[in-house]
């Protein structure tokens, strides 16, 4: 399955399941990002992290490894 980590500059991907477990899926539901989210990535750090996204009209910045546990089609 693809990952937000997956996700080129300029697209817009749909979250299909958050993995992880307990504080960490909390942070991640917290900021905003839950099933069904339009996520539009917008720029990649030079060496992959962070990764600047836009969700629910807010510009946001996500680790690589936490990117990682964001599925998305």
């Amino acid at each position: 399955m693809k990952t937000l980590r997956d996700a080129k500059i300029g697209e817009t991907v749909t979250v299909v399941k958050l993995q992880g477990e307990g504080a960490i899926r909390r942070r991640i539901m917290d900021m905003g990002i839950t099933k069904g989210v339009e996520i539009y990535v917008r720029k990649v750090a030079p060496l992959g992290d962070p990764v600047e996204i836009t969700v629910r009209d807010y510009e946001l910045s996500v680790r690589k490894a936490d990117a990682g546990m964001i599925e998305v089609k």
